[in-house]
C-alpha cells in the first residue's frame, strides 16, 4: 500500500491515514478490517462485502477490452490503525477517438445494486476530507462519481468545497420493519396487497394445488439450485406481460460471477436460495442475502406458465414470513420503489450521487457526454451511448 495522505495534512482533531489498494493481492489481505468495519458502521447490504469485492474484481476487472480498469480502493485508518472507511473506487481508461477519458467509479458496475462505501460513524468528515485530497494527486482523471451516498456523507461531502454536479432523483432504497409475528405483519398491509396474497393462495388450493417453499443454504444445494435460477430469470425477462425485467445474468461473465460470490458467501451462511415449488417443480426463485440482522433479497424469476397463480408474490411473501420466523429486524426489497415493492408498505431510504468533474474543459465536456448517454433517450444520447457508456462484459 502507498500512503497518499499524512496526519499533518488534516485539520486539527483527530488523526487518520490513507492508503490506496491497487491490486487484488493486497485487497485480500483486508478481510479482517472488512469485517470490522462491517460491524461498526452497520453494514446490511452484501454489496459492502468482502467477499462481494473479491469476486466483482475477479470477473469484472478488464473483461472489456475497449477499458482498461484498475481497483482503487481508498482505505482510511487512525491512529490506532483501525480501518474506519473503505472507498472502493474503479479508475477506467477508456480512448475514444484521438482522447482517452480517465474516470473513477465506485466499485459494481452489473449487477452490483447498491454501491454506498462503509464508514465508522464520527469519522464522515474526516474520511471524505482524506480521500478528496488523495484523489488530487492522481493525474488526469476526468471524474469522480460519488455513488449512494448515507446523510453523513453527503453532508462532507457538500462541506469539502468541491464543486460537484448532484444527480437528481436520489437513488430510493425500499425496506420493509418486520414485526414480531407474520399475522401482526400481514394485518399492517394495506387491502391490495392483503387481496393479492388471498388470490395468490386460494387460486392454488381451488385448481387442487399445494406448493412447498424452501429456502437452500448449503454450498452445493446453492451451486446446484442457480442452474435452474438462470433459467426463470430469463423466463421472467421474455415474459410481455407485466413491467419488464432485463435479463440481468445474461452474459457468461454475470453467471460465472454470481456462481464465484456466491460460492464464497454460502460458505459463510449469508446466501438463501429461495424456492417455491409445486407439483414438485420449481416454479419460482428469489435469491436473497443475509447481513447483519436484515434479509436482502436480490433478482428473481419464476415460470410463466404458472403466473396466473401469482407465484412471484407467494415466493415474496413466503420469503418475509421465513426473514420473521428467524429473527431478521428488516427485509430490503431491492431499490427502485416501483408497485411491486411499494405495496407492501415499506420505508425509501434516499442515497443521493454526486460527479466531480476535473478541471480542464475536456473533462467536464467528457462527463456531459457520460451523463447525457446515460440519462436521455433522444437521438444523440443513443450514439453516444455506443461509444461511452456501453461495455461488453463477455
Amino acid at each position: 500500500m502507498a500512503a497518499l495522505f499524512t496526519p499533518n495534512e488534516l485539520p486539527s482533531g483527530p488523526r487518520v491515514t490513507i492508503d490506496t489498494v491497487t491490486n487484488l493481492e493486497e485487497l485480500a489481505a483486508l478481510r479482517a478490517d472488512y469485517e470490522r468495519l462491517g460491524c461498526v458502521s452497520g453494514n446490511r447490504v452484501p454489496f459492502a462485502l468482502h467477499d462481494w469485492h473479491m469476486a466483482w474484481c475477479r470477473h469484472f476487472l478488464n473483461c472489456d477490452p475497449r477499458i482498461r480498469d484498475e481497483p482503487l480502493f481508498c482505505v482510511v485508518r487512525n491512529d490506532r490503525r483501525n480501518c474506519v472507511a473503505i472507498l472502493p473506487f474503479i479508475r477506467s481508461r477508456r480512448r475514444i477517438g484521438p482522447f482517452t477519458v480517465s474516470y473513477i467509479n465506485p466499485l459494481g458496475l452489473a449487477i452490483t445494486e447498491i454501491r454506498t462505501p462503509m464508514i465508522e460513524p464520527g469519522y464522515e468528515f474526516l474520511a471524505i476530507h482524506a480521500v478528496q485530497a488523495a484523489l488530487q494527486k492522481i493525474p488526469d482523471w476526468d471524474w469522480v462519481h460519488w455513488a449512494h451516498l448515507g446523510p453523513e456523507m453527503e453532508a462532507a461531502l457538500r462541506a469539502s468545497g468541491r464543486p460537484l454536479d448532484w444527480h437528481q432523483p436520489p437513488m430510493a432504497d425500499v425496506v420493509l420493519d418486520l414485526a414480531p409475528t407474520w399475522t401482526e405483519f400481514r394485518s399492517r398491509l394495506k387491502r391490495n396487497i392483503r387481496e393479492s396474497l388471498r388470490h395468490g393462495y386460494n387460486s392454488l388450493s381451488r385448481d387442487g394445488l399445494t406448493f412447498e417453499f424452501e429456502a437452500l443454504q448449503e454450498p452445493a444445494d446453492v451451486r446446484h439450485g442457480l442452474d435452474r435460477y438462470f433459467e426463470l430469470h430469463r423466463l421472467r425477462a421474455e415474459f410481455t406481460r407485466g413491467p419488464r425485467h432485463p435479463n440481468r445474468f445474461e452474459s457468461e461473465t454475470s453467471r460465472h460471477f454470481l456462481r464465484d460470490v456466491c460460492d464464497r458467501l454460502s460458505s459463510r451462511r449469508v446466501v438463501r436460495l429461495f424456492v417455491l415449488r409445486i407439483r414438485g417443480e420449481c416454479v419460482a426463485m428469489r435469491l436473497a442475502f443475509a447481513v447483519a440482522d436484515s434479509l436482502y433479497l436480490y433478482y428473481s424469476g419464476f415460470d410463466p406458465a404458472w403466473w396466473k397463480y401469482g407465484v412471484m408474490t407467494t415466493t415474496v411473501a413466503e420469503s418475509i414470513k421465513y426473514a420473521i420466523e428467524n429473527g431478521f429486524k428488516t427485509v430490503n426489497l431491492s431499490p427502485t420503489n416501483i408497485v411491486s415493492k411499494s405495496r407492501w408498505g415499506p420505508r425509501q431510504i434516499d442515497f443521493p450521487s454526486a460527479y466531480q468533474t476535473g478541471p480542464r474543459l475536456r473533462s467536464r465536456l467528457a462527463n456531459s457526454a457520460y451523463l447525457t448517454a446515460q440519462t436521455d433517450d433522444h437521438r444523440l444520447a443513443k450514439v453516444l451511448k455506443t461509444f461511452v457508456t456501453r461495455r461488453s462484459w463477455d
